[in-house]
């Protein structure tokens, strides 16, 4: 696969998908898990199916709609639960389902034979085109930006909101444009793995990055690492074995995790059941 590298345009354009994808995952996926998001976040990730049954019936481009679907939830939810109007995790489940329910009578009504929406739901990373490339480097970008400008901000939120809000923090604020770069991770995510894995990439990089690190910005680092790496073993398997991209790269992120989570706790156990002799052997 390296040398073929150099040689097709559509792995590197793969490639260079996957660094932008894991710069999101790492950042966004960190605050996902400290905040306890994983239900919200899949629900913007589901409700955009809608966007993109809606884009293929009337013609537009799919991942617009799939943007315009994901912000809508993500603010839709942040709105609502913000005002007492219901649990977020109910509300979140609900448009989980209502934007599958959408996108798939969005395609029923179109005439003829249906389109082939396994490179959404399951992602293909070797078919990104230029524009989506583009797209997905101004989102990534913003995203970037968001983060570095307000890093203080965000750490005073993550650690505490209610100190964050005493120091000055506008926690509302900050909660509504997290969901904004929700609905961007959701975007860039897409065509990377597809609507049906998005949480797992999302989550596997910075859960590891978790066990590794306690400090913020290391763990951001960290994550965005993982995120790389997961990114080009699965493209690497992908190639190799000739089986889908994203579904290897959602394999290989979750195993990963799952190898380093069973060291730390067979660590754990181990440190446990040894600490109590030496505690006696020092007396």
């Amino acid at each position: 696969m390296i040398a073929a590298i150099f040689e097709y345009q559509f792995l590197q354009r793969a490639l260079l998908a996957c660094l932008l994808a894991s710069i999101v995952c790492g950042i966004i996926g960190i605050v996902i898990i400290e905040k306890k998001l994983v239900m919200m976040c899949g629900g913007i990730a589901h409700a955009s199916y809608g966007g993109v049954g809606l884009g293929f019936w009337l013609g537009f481009e799919p991942i617009l709609g799939a943007f315009a679907f994901s912000l809508l939830a993500a603010l839709g939810i942040g709105y609502l639960s913000r005002r007492g109007s219901g649990k977020s995790e109910v509300l979140s489940g609900l448009l989980w389902s209502l934007g599958m329910a959408l996108g798939i009578v969005f395609i029923s009504l179109m005439p003829g034979y249906p389109p082939n929406l396994g490179t959404y739901l399951f992602g293909n990373v070797l078919s990104v085109t230029g524009p989506e490339l583009t797209l997905t480097l101004c989102l990534t970008v913003v995203v970037l930006l968001v983060f570095i400008i307000f890093y203080n901000c965000w750490k005073a939120y993550l650690f505490d909101e209610e100190f964050a809000a005493v120091v000055g923090v506008k926690c509302a604020l900050l909660e509504y444009l997290l969901l904004i770069l929700v609905a961007m991770a959701v975007v860039v995510l897409i065509r990377v793995v597809g609507i049906i894995l998005i949480l797992a990439l999302l989550l596997a990089p910075a859960a590891t990055a978790g066990l590794l690190s306690s400090d913020l910005k290391n763990r951001m680092i960290i994550s965005v690492l993982l995120g790389w790496l997961y990114c080009f073993l699965g493209l690497w398997i992908s190639y190799e074995a000739d089986i889908a991209s994203g579904a290897s790269i959602v394999m290989v992120s979750v195993l990963f995790y799952l190898l380093y989570a069973a060291v730390c706790a067979l660590r754990n156990k181990t440190g446990n059941r040894n600490s109590p002799a030496q505690d006696g052997s020092a007396g």
